[in-house]
């Protein structure tokens, strides 16, 4: 093949995106390379007519065709529909993607591509792929459909920039769902490029989840999703997707102030002076925007196969840079996999009533609905869970839209997240006179919370303390909170309290890092209490030292389960809790008072098996920078 060395990343990379995993058979069809002669008799004729690419050759002539063999660099055809195939022409350089007059198919990526299927339409629908440039956050592509017979052809603006996989092009010319199986490096690769491009844009750090949110949203309109690409006008574009919004959430039962609430956010886009003035046409404007997120995002969404929410993980993302930026929306996320952890821990399941008093923008609710649908046997059951089984409480006005549009985006119909103070006693008393949609008192039997850390007013304790008053009998609350709570020198009136009413079932030492890339660098446990029944210090309370989940940090990604550790360690870590498994150097067992440490590190034994002189040197520096960074020093 006469392809250059540096060409190579083009092609190499155009395979990885179209998942081509072998020239020849694939799953979506045949892949045919560089000039190989296929079976398909109509397929040589029309690029033995085509010959070598001429130097100059306008779409309308077939005049010039230059010496030598058509080599496309890849021809595909497709086992779904054996009329229509695909031309991929690939270039090295984003310079030579396309000329002014696609009159120099030798030289530029769109030219040659509609050289080639200007023959091959004599006998195929043809789908023309260009590519150009050897970097993935560089490319340009560009796509084109050329019915068989006809004189036109017409581009595919919606996957401009994207490279699809085969069947994806095939849907997106016969106007169905893109859909595109799970892909976390991708999923976290466009939440960093979206927020950067936002950030160029000068949009605000609570607006950017905000805009995101409601693109997302208006996205489920069949009419927008169809049409947003034609319009033209900025003004029209964001009244368009405004309409769309609200088209959305009038088919669920969410009441008109919130859909007013959640639209008045959005319309503050138009208010970016920049975002306005960047035409529609170009990267980084509105309608980029929405087709990144359409074309990217929306097909893991769609895709029959994933069991995995894909949609949440990328808000979640997507939300933890813009928190990440000097926490500017005044919230620390909470990890998924340890909301994950969390709802494990107290057994959440299809009948579970779950409140979180300080929600935030919905990371536990959100988790526990995936929970509990994964249980759930019918369509009446999953609507149910959403209509009845999660409660939230959100103080800030801004991040109460925010958790608003998060679980709405999950189609959560009742979507019952109250905006107000959760030590406010009319808030407490519009929870306590909840009732579902069949009338019945809403008794609430499980709580996951992550409370505001070092507030002037209330400690972390009471937060968990007034989320415990919520719980029915029997129910379980599971918190993450700083070490420092789980220390017997501070918030001694809160421990007493908490242990007289409730029982403290288990505390687990997380890994120091959990929160790295957030800008929180608090050391946190997670306790697991049970509501409304006293504390007996006679019977032990579980611990775990639960430091390495199996995430390791990667650049620009943050902590990632780069090795596919973690479901095999959190079954380990549940295990050793359900059955109360005491493990050198991981578990331990004590019965504990308010005054007691909680924490294994004061009660495990040591696995000297594993334990090196470094290891109990280090172990013993960090323990006393922690005591000293928080200023704790222990009573004589």
């Amino acid at each position: 093949m006469a392809t250059t060395k540096i060409e190579k990343y083009t092609e190499r990379l155009t395979e990885q995106e179209m998942k081509i995993s072998e020239y020849g058979e694939n799953d979506f069809g045949v892949v045919y390379v560089q000039g190989e002669t296929t079976p398909n008799s109509n397929i040589n004729e029309a690029l033995k007519k085509a010959g070598g690419k001429p130097k100059d050759c306008g779409l309308d002539d077939f005049s010039a065709a230059g010496p030598g063999k058509a080599k496309p660099e890849y021809i595909i055809t497709l086992k779904h529909d054996l009329n229509t195939i695909i031309v991929v022409e690939c270039k090295n350089s984003t310079k030579k993607h396309t000329s002014e007059k696609l009159d120099h198919p030798k030289d530029f990526a769109v030219d040659g591509a509609l050289y080639y299927a200007k023959y091959l339409k004599e006998y195929f629908n043809v789908i023309a792929v260009a590519i150009s440039g050897a970097k993935k956050a560089d490319i340009k592509v560009d796509a084109f459909y050329w019915a068989k017979n006809q004189t036109d052809y017409t581009e595919l603006t919606k996957s401009k920039n994207i490279i699809l996989e085969p069947e994806n092009y095939l849907k997106l010319v016969r106007g169905e769902k893109v859909q595109k199986a799970y892909n976390l490096s991708e999923v976290k690769a466009t939440a960093v490029s979206i927020h950067d491009s936002l950030r160029i844009n000068k949009m605000t750090e609570k607006l950017k989840p905000l805009f995101i949110a409601g693109v997302l949203i208006a996205l489920q309109d069949e009419d927008f999703s169809n049409d947003y690409d034609k319009i033209t006008s900025f003004n029209i574009l964001l009244d368009s997707s405004l309409s769309a919004i609200e088209r959305v959430l009038s088919d669920g039962e969410i009441s008109s102030n919130k859909i007013k609430e959640i639209k008045g956010k959005f319309a503050e886009i138009g208010s970016v002076i920049k975002l306005r003035a960047t035409p529609l046409s170009d990267d980084n404007s509105l309608r980029w925007y929405i087709n990144q997120l359409e074309m990217k995002i929306k097909p893991m969404m769609d895709y029959v196969g994933n069991t995995i929410d894909a949609l949440g993980i990328f808000y979640h993302e997507f939300i933890s840079y813009s928190s990440g930026d000097g926490n500017s929306l005044g919230i620390v996320l909470t990890p998924q996999h340890l909301t994950e952890f969390m709802a494990d821990l107290i057994n959440i399941d299809k009948k579970s009533r779950v409140v979180d008093i300080c929600c935030g923008s919905g990371a536990f609710l959100v988790t526990a609905m995936g929970k509990m649908f994964k249980e759930a046997a019918t369509t009446e059951e999953i609507e149910y869970i959403r209509k009845n089984n999660l409660y939230g409480i959100e103080q800030d006005s801004d991040i109460h839209t925010l958790a608003l549009a998060n679980m709405i985006m999950r189609k959560d119909g009742k979507s019952h997240i109250l905006h107000g103070d959760c030590f406010d006693k009319n808030t407490i008393k519009k929870f306590k006179n909840l009732k579902d949609t069949n009338g019945n008192p809403v008794v609430l039997n499980k709580g996951l919370l992550n409370p505001p850390y070092s507030q002037k007013d209330h400690v972390e304790l009471e937060f968990l303390e007034q989320e415990l008053e919520l719980i029915s009998q029997g129910g379980e609350v599971a918190v993450v909170c700083p070490m420092s709570c789980a220390i017997g020198t501070k918030f001694k009136d809160v421990r007493e309290r908490l242990m007289e009413k409730h029982t403290l079932k288990a505390v687990f030492s997380m890994p120091d890092d959990i929160f790295y890339g957030q800008g929180a660098g608090t050391c946190v446990c997670v306790m697991v209490w049970e509501a409304k029944k006293k504390h007996d210090s006679k019977i032990s309370t579980f611990f775990g030292y639960y430091k390495d989940d199996g995430f390791v940090k990667r650049k620009k990604l943050g902590r990632v389960d780069a090795y596919d550790k973690w479901e095999t360690i959190k079954s380990e870590w549940l295990r050793l809790y359900r059955e109360k498994e005491v493990v050198d150097g991981l578990t331990a067992k004590a019965c504990v008072t308010h005054k007691n440490e909680w924490l294994c590190e004061a009660y495990m034994k040591t696995d000297y098996t594993k334990l090196t002189q470094e290891d109990f040197q280090q172990t013993i520096n960090d323990y006393l920078a922690y005591l000293i960074k928080e200023g704790n020093v222990y009573e004589e």
